[in-house]
């Protein structure tokens, strides 16, 4: 009775002071720090829920760590006038089977819940509403849009001369506009080196590699202006590598896509625009098209 006493007299005070604290916690918090809002994507809250789930199971099981290394260190501590080594304990049966199961429970938990929301976030959309074709490019982006036919060449990201601690220029950092709440094909190529397509708000990113095509499939569920960069490191000016996705309302995209249209800015910026394929032992467009001639 005694002892139930003093786990109670224990358990209150720290489920009191569990409550409170998160009670306290602010919505960054709650999310496990990461950027951006819940809904911003379909699949942020998948992200954002196995991200945090994760992390309190560590944290339990480190409290349980923590606390039984605490225990061993203050029980079995030595006592005074105590001499020579504590009582060795070997081949403890149930002990070994508990280190040995729950570390597999744990491992197989992870692997299941992240297959399956991988699986999810990477199901191919049967009947997109829009495919944008993007590519990657020592140090700025090439966005089309292929449903419109039209295109928009971006710049490496410029400072403001005027400005005294080299703020970029906003209004020349490549754009990608996107309509709220469609269905969003995203083919991924690179002209030159492996380049990372990342939105950081979306909790998304996926690689770009020459020679091969990569697909994101996303529906924007918040209308505003996210931040983008690419996250593999690909030479000198890498840190310029960035981009805004401005996700508007449906009157609004098709808006700017006929504005693109208008300006001129028909067709589609595609594989002829490979740094690669001058390199050596690949035969160039120009080449190409001179034998063609000659024929």
């Amino acid at each position: 009775m005694r002892s139930n006493r003093r786990l109670r007299w224990v358990a209150i005070p720290v489920m009191v002071s569990m409550g409170l604290l998160l009670a306290g916690c602010s919505q960054q918090q709650l999310q496990g720090f990461l950027p951006g809002e819940q809904g911003t994507t379909n699949n942020t809250d998948k992200v954002t829920g196995l991200w945090v789930t994760s992390w309190l199971v560590l944290l339990a099981v480190g409290v349980i760590t923590w606390g039984l290394t605490i225990w061993a260190v203050v029980v079995f501590r030595r006592r005074r006038g105590q001499t020579g080594l504590p009582v060795q304990l070997r081949y403890n049966m149930p002990i070994e089977i508990f280190y040995t199961v729950v570390p597999l429970i744990l491992v197989l938990g992870f692997f299941a819940f992240t297959a399956k929301d991988q699986a999810e976030i990477e199901q191919p959309y049967a009947a997109p509403d829009e495919v944008i074709s993007v590519y990657g490019k020592q140090w700025a982006w090439d966005f089309n849009y292929v449903n419109q036919n039209v295109y928009t060449a971006g710049v490496q990201a410029q400072q403001n001369p005027a400005d005294a601690k080299g703020a970029l220029v906003e209004s020349e950092i490549p754009t990608l506009v996107l309509p709220v709440d469609k269905k969003i094909t995203i083919e991924l190529h690179a002209r030159d080196v492996i380049h990372s397509f990342w939105v950081i708000d979306f909790l998304y990113k996926k690689d770009m590699i020459p020679g091969k095509t990569n697909y994101m499939y996303v529906t924007p569920e918040r209308i505003g202006t996210f931040a983008g960069k690419c996250a593999e490191l690909c030479g000198e000016y890498h840190s310029d590598m960035l981009f805004n996705v401005k996700v508007v309302s449906q009157a609004d995209y098709d808006a700017y896509t006929k504005s693109l249209a208008d300006k001129g800015f028909n067709g589609q910026m595609g594989d002829d625009y490979n740094r690669n394929t001058n390199l050596p032992g690949t035969v160039s467009p120009l080449a190409e098209s001179s034998s063609d001639t000659s024929k």
